[in-house]
């Protein structure tokens, strides 16, 4: 085994695979023969580096859970639905997550608010903040589920240390006492501490009705509302105005 073949066969044992695939591209061309020493040490680096830090995205990206994908540059703003260019490339800057802030994205159905809050998400992962998406009905199911077999401060101590925990539809279903006391749980172990993203049909003055028993409802609204961000859509369903267009070139 000559020198080179070594030196990869140790970059492979070792799991440096992106400076392994960098040295065996090397080898294979001429590049090589330009580089200097530096050069040559900086570019193996730099692609171990980028390796490793796709790797460790794509494992936030799937510990997030997201329904599915999508993306800031995605987003349609020719659509006259109380979209702000501007709003939202202050908060793709994510420095509400910094400041431990929440941020609300009420309108009616099929406006964006679950694909927006999505892209939100995304765009966190892929700057290293651990993300966690949920149905807020399935959430809360799951948590009653968690409490029956004992895990439930496990399963919260998770969603705790997720740096943006995105609650979709929230409100869609009624609360009973036991969701209720979930959702209290998660958002005293949040407060000023971690942010949230909340989608909701129902606006946020609503919310009291719809969280129902008074105590619990005062004690979640008077923690998430008042230094909450906000974007509020309108107008007709995208997914509806979609199927109407498509409808009519078959």
């Amino acid at each position: 085994m000559n020198l080179n073949n070594e030196s990869l066969e140790k970059m492979r044992q070792m799991r440096l695979n992106g400076m392994y695939e960098a040295f065996k591209s090397n080898l294979e061309s001429s590049i090589k023969e330009s580089l200097t020493p530096d050069q040559l040490v900086a570019y193996l680096v730099n692609n171990e580096w980028d390796n490793r830090r796709n790797a460790s995205i794509a494992r936030l990206i799937k510990q997030a859970n997201f329904r599915y994908q999508a993306s800031i540059e995605a987003l349609d703003y020719t659509v006259e639905r109380g979209l702000d260019k501007n709003q939202i490339h202050r908060l793709a800057s994510l420095d509400f997550i910094k400041e431990k802030k929440d941020l609300f994205i009420t309108g009616s159905t099929g406006t964006g608010k679950s694909y927006l809050a999505t892209a939100l998400g995304y765009h966190a992962c892929q700057n290293g903040y651990k993300v966690m998406y949920a149905s807020t009905s399935k959430l809360l199911g799951q948590l009653r589920v968690s409490k029956g077999k004992g895990t439930l401060m496990q399963d919260l101590r998770k969603i705790e240390r997720q740096d943006l925990l995105i609650l979709d539809d929230f409100g869609l279903q009624a609360f009973d006492s036991q969701a209720r006391g979930a959702l209290l749980e998660i958002i005293e172990d949040r407060n000023e501490k971690r942010s949230m993203i909340i989608t909701s049909q129902i606006p946020v003055k609503d919310w009291y009705d719809v969280i129902g028993e008074k105590t619990i409802a005062d004690a979640v609204l008077d923690r998430i509302v008042h230094q909450s961000l906000r974007v509020e859509l309108f107008g007709e369903s995208l997914r509806r105005k979609k199927s109407n267009k498509e409808n009519r070139y078959v």
